[in-house]
């Protein structure tokens, strides 16, 4: 037994040596390898930092694109961020010690190199395990476009209960397809986007969307509407793929409202790929059709609502309102007035085209119009139109005060929703259309004028789209407008929402007398050899067949044509008989697959305008200089041209707009160089990128001074022409020093609406070495970049009375906007000046952007001589990446930006508060309750690592947001509370205690809350605040969607409520995500009345439970969806 035991006891002791060694040579390794761990922290580290450069660089990206960014990678950051700072930090103090030798300095500081060591291993690590977490496909989502606001919706009274009763049943559950009917013109689509809006606004669907199908339907039109409300991109061009991807897409909305406007037939919706019924419980379908049987029988709708007529008294109170109140005091003239009101089949198209059309005219106009609306009408109207409804149309169309109106207005209608504002002036200009304007602006000006009147008459809309650079056309207008043109044969126009589907060219004789053909994807199965049309004037050809072509000799008879425009064709050459066209004015082949053969166009010679928008064109060939009457080409957006022939530009010496923005031209011998630029003597616009302004010769830019209207880009790598608000457009990037720009550059800046410089080099204060400190009072937009040098952008007190939006981005050496408030304040250190002092004035401004500047202060704390008020109209603010800033604002300041809707602050690391609360006026202090930005609906706070709060509350009143709908505050470490307090006694600073908002808060119409990355916060919805009532109800009401992410110390989202006072019953949407201190996410005083909950997400938190245990006197929860 001894031996037993003495054996057992030697391997115990035997274990246990073996522990000690392993112990005892993991701590040496410490100071053996230190240097090893020291290489391998750096390696480490390093990678990380190239590893959160390169996410930076996709976020920058993915934010440019208007993207949002992935709450993973957001919460990627805010770890990378603070580790970084703080193992860095450690090792880099314990490298410094590790480095004092010790006994005299003849030894190595052992201790501090075993801590350092041992730190850096830790660091490794933990860098180690950031590298691997960042997997990230992608960083960014695109969000759902904000919606169009309609807001010319007419509310009739007689129409009140039948918009709530639809309004209702898409509340109902078990309402799943509504109908709207009634006859075209009475207001259908505008009930529809009535509905659309106030959905939008009151959150009751996660998602909105609208589309309008139209006669013929086009599906993939109908995929692409859908998908841009909800924010897909669908590239796909397999209808199936296209489908599957919107159904995949719909399905991940739990309600989802789909409203499709103007159905002619039954849709299938699978096709569309929009998920219904069974498959999708949570999606609602609103239609609206002329035909209830579409409705009820062809798509089975649930419910249907009929929009009839307006009743006797209102519509003559909207005629009224639209005729204006000239007849108010004549009682002949008002009793001629109602009856011709009578006559408009109380219609709201037909009452208001008419009244617009006699608006203020004298009895006479109203006698003839009573008249002609008297009249029988003989001919056959369209079965979608009643004979009084297109009397009404018709006499508001004739009483339009010229013929060349009339005729801009038949063109606007047969070419509504396919072609440009632009577009339309080129055709007006061949058709001659536009008398006695000897200019290409004057044109444009009148064909303004022209539209604008016709809108002021309610022929012509804005266009449906976002793009405002087209135009639409009532239905009915349409209807009436192609019936007045096709009078007598004079016009053809095909398209794909005619009825009666035509496959044949109709015959001969019936197309002499015609002067314009208009073909929109046409049905037809083949063009004629010959056009037989020797009156025509306009042929316009857009079409989707690839195979359709044009015969060699098509327009071999139509000599008088003036017109041509082919859109979209593919050529292998263009047909011979072109080179016949004599006559024409206007040439359009845009987007179109034309090889090099366009040598036949140089016989064109009276061609005014040339277009090759988006073609394939490689070179402009010598024979385009034939051409001495063009006033008008365009080659931008051909992104394969880089040749133009030597010589063309100076034959076109009536060229007065030259559009080349978005080519690769390359100038010089044996092309066409820059200087051919200056001897058009006649152009008055010009697009144009040039790579190297040194490559210029000498007063190039001198000689642009004449130019009306111009974006110029100077430099390489600028980003494609697209869009642009101003016409008058500088950007300029230079790779030289300032000093040896040419003056003629300098002179365009002064002229510019819209001016962008990046990489001024040897500047100090821009826009005095650029401008000679003349008044920029044209500029409306001024963007400045990447400016190493620069300390000040303006020179004297300024004031930029136009100026629209501001950004200032990347200039670490700026002091402050106005140099000339450094010399005034030179009691102050340079470091604590403003970047605004009160030597300048933005009575315009909308938007201003500052980003990676060094300036400690943005405005002044108070204003003393010039009040704030200059920036009152500011809509839009975002600093970002501005490190020594500690506040933003004073609340001086704060309260005159009474229109602020936009606020964004991110990434500025000295930031402790965004107010700064100064002594209030006594008036203000009598208030308990403050309004802060009145018209604030969007706040962003952002990688805020030293953020405590918004503002501290030294008055200890109830401070309301208004309108804010969405709040986000992400990664703000060290943020206490939205609003913090003063003790009474002194300036001593009350702890939040970790609660996000108090009963000193209130967001009366807040909708969408986003919390992440604070990881002081132990509450969102702390108890206090049901210490006021009416501050908890105004705070919680409205809101829709709560998200939180990554609170490592969050413990409750509510707390105890037990008087039931927090009412979030309209929230539909919960998630949390890396919450792990929480252990539930309702008390059951607040789960008992969720009514619109349909979606929770809980993941990689601590919750035990959903609901806590019942409050005494409670009752169980409750969540209907």
């Amino acid at each position: 037994m001894d031996a037993i035991g003495t054996g057992a006891a030697a391997n115990v002791s035997s274990e246990a040596a073996k522990g000690i060694f392993h112990q005892v040579k993991r701590h040496i390794r410490y100071v053996i390898f230190y240097q090893k761990l020291v290489d391998k922290f750096e390696q480490k580290h390093w990678t990380l930092i190239a590893k959160r450069t390169s996410v930076q660089q996709d976020v920058d990206v993915a934010e440019r694109n208007g993207e949002k960014i992935k709450a993973d990678v957001l919460d990627w950051r805010h770890r990378v961020e603070k580790v970084v700072t703080e193992k860095e930090k450690k090792v880099k103090d314990l490298e410094v010690k590790a480095k004092t030798k010790c006994f005299f300095g003849l030894c190595p500081n052992i201790k501090s190199r075993y801590q350092l060591s041992r730190k850096a291993e830790e660091a490794a690590a933990t860098f180690d395990e950031l590298i691997k977490d960042c997997q990230f496909e992608r960083v960014g989502y695109s969000d759902v476009p904000e919606p169009v606001v309609h807001t010319d919706f007419e509310a009739f009274k007689s129409r009140e209960e039948v918009f709530n009763d639809i309004m209702e049943s898409l509340k109902d559950a078990t309402t799943s397809m509504i109908g709207v009917y009634g006859m075209a013109g009475v207001g259908k689509t505008s009930l529809v986007k009535e509905v659309e809006r106030q959905l939008h606004e009151v959150k009751l669907f996660d998602s909105v969307v609208r589309a309008i199908v139209s006669r013929i339907p086009d599906i993939k039109e109908i995929q692409d509407q859908i998908a841009y409300s909800l924010g897909l991109k669908l590239e796909e061009n397999s209808p199936v793929v296209r489908a599957r991807r919107l159904f995949e897409r719909l399905t991940k909305d739990k309600n989802v409202l789909i409203i499709l406007d103007d159905l002619w037939k039954k849709l299938d919706l699978e096709e569309v790929g929009i998920p219904f019924g069974s498959r999708h419980k949570g999606c609602k379908i609103l239609l609206t059709s002329r035909d209830q049987n579409v409705l009820s029988n062809g798509m089975d709708a649930t419910k249907t609502f009929a929009i009839g007529d307006l009743e006797n008294e209102e519509a003559w109170e909207f005629f009224r309102k639209m005729a204006g109140d000239s007849f108010e005091s004549d009682e002949e003239l008002r009793s001629t007035a109602i009856k011709v009101a009578e006559k408009c089949a109380r219609l709201p198209l037909a009452l208001a085209t008419v009244a617009r059309a006699l608006r203020n005219k004298p009895l006479f106009f109203w006698s003839d119009a009573l008249q002609q609306l008297q009249r029988p009408y003989l001919e056959k109207s369209s079965d979608d139109i009643s004979a009084e409804v297109h009397s009404a149309i018709e006499l508001s169309i004739n009483h339009l005060l010229s013929e060349d109106l009339k005729q801009i207005f038949l063109l606007c209608s047969l070419l509504r929703r396919v072609v440009r504002i632009e577009d339309l002036l080129r055709y007006a200009l061949g058709l001659g259309l536009i008398k006695g304007a000897n200019s290409m602006k004057a044109a444009r000006d009148r064909l303004l004028k022209m539209l604008s009147t016709l809108k002021e008459s309610c022929l012509l809309l804005d266009s449906q789209s976002s793009n405002k650079e087209y135009f639409d056309v009532h239905d009915l207008t349409y209807i009436v407008a192609k019936s007045i043109a096709s009078k007598d044969n004079q016009v053809l126009a095909l398209t794909e929402e005619d009825e009666d589907i035509v496959t044949d060219w109709p015959n001969g004789e019936s197309m002499k007398e015609c002067n314009k053909i208009i073909l929109q994807h046409p049905s037809i199965n083949r063009l004629p050899d010959q056009l037989n049309c020797p009156q025509l004037f306009l042929f316009f050809l857009l079409s989707k067949d690839l195979s359709l072509t044009l015969p060699d000799n098509f327009f071999k008879e139509a000599k008088n044509l003036k017109v041509l425009d082919l859109t979209r064709m593919h050529f292998s050459s263009l047909p011979s008989s072109i080179g016949l066209l004599t006559s024409l004015s206007t040439l359009c082949l845009d987007h179109c697959n034309l090889g090099d053969n366009l040598i036949i166009i140089g016989a064109l010679k009276n061609l005014n305008v040339l277009s090759l928008l988006k073609s394939d064109i490689k070179i402009v060939p010598k024979e385009i200089g034939q051409l001495l009457k063009l006033k008008l080409l365009d080659v931008s957006g051909c992104t394969k041209l880089k040749t133009i022939s030597a010589d063309v530009l100076p034959s076109l010496s009536k060229l007065e707009e030259l559009y080349m923005g978005g080519t690769s031209i390359q100038w010089g011998q044996p092309n066409a160089s820059l200087a051919e630029l200056n001897t058009l003597s006649q152009l008055s616009t010009l697009e144009v990128q040039i790579p190297d302004a040194e490559a210029a010769p000498e007063d190039f830019f001198q000689k642009f001074q004449k130019l009306e209207r111009y974006k110029i880009f100077i430099g390489k790598e600028w980003e494609r022409f697209g869009n642009y608000q101003y016409s008058i457009t500088l950007k300029l990037r230079l790779n030289t020093s300032i000093d040896d720009l040419d003056p003629g550059i300098k002179k365009l800046v002064k002229r510019t609406q819209d001016l962008q410089l990046d990489e001024l080099k040897g500047v100090k204060i821009a826009l005095k070495e650029l401008t000679d400190e003349e008044r920029l009072s044209h500029m409306r937009n001024l963007h400045i970049q990447n400016g190493l040098d620069i300390e000040s952008i303006t020179n004297d007190r300024n004031e930029f009375p136009e100026l629209q939006s501001l950004t200032l981005q990347g200039l670490p050496q700026l002091v402050s906007f106005c140099s000339q408030d450094k010399i005034d304040a030179t009691s102050l250190p340079q470091r604590e000046l403003p970047l605004f002092g009160e030597k300048i004035s933005f009575p315009s401004l909308e938007k201003l952007q500052l980003s990676s500047l060094n300036v400690t202060r943005v405005w002044q704390n108070q204003l003393s001589n010039v009040p704030f008020y200059t920036h009152e109209k500011l809509t839009t603010l975002k600093i970002e990446g501005c490190g020594n800033i500690i506040y933003l604002l004073s609340f001086s300041m704060a309260k005159y930006l009474v229109h602020l809707k936009y606020f964004e602050v991110t990434k500025c690391n000295c930031l402790e508060e965004i107010i700064f609360w100064e002594d209030i006026e006594e008036e203000t202090q009598v208030a308990m309750t403050l309004s802060l930005f009145p018209r604030l609906e969007s706040l962003e706070l952002k990688e805020l690592q030293h953020l405590r709060g918004i503002c501290f509350n030294s008055q200890n009143k109830v401070i309301e947001f208004p309108f804010m709908k969405s709040m986000a505050i992400c990664n703000c470490s060290n943020l206490e509370g939205f609003i913090c307090r003063y003790t009474r006694e002194g300036n001593q600073r009350i702890s939040s205690q970790g609660d996000l908002f108090d009963n000193k808060v209130a967001f009366p119409k807040l909708q969408q809350l986003t919390v992440g990355g604070c990881d002081k916060l132990l509450t969102i919805f702390p108890s206090n605040m049901h210490e006021e009532k009416e501050t908890a109800l105004l705070a919680t009401a409205q809101l829709r969607k709560l998200n939180i992410v990554g609170l490592p110390k969050l413990k409750y989202i509510w707390k105890n409520d037990p008087k039931g006072i927090f009412s979030f019953k309209k929230i539909c949407a919960i998630s949390v995500l890396g919450c792990r201190s929480l252990k539930n996410v309702f008390p059951a005083s607040v789960a008992k009345d969720l009514p619109q909950l349909g979606f929770l997400a809980i993941s990689d938190c601590g919750v035990e439970e959903i609901v806590s245990k019942l409050e005494e006197g409670s009752v169980g929860a409750k969540c209907n969806k």
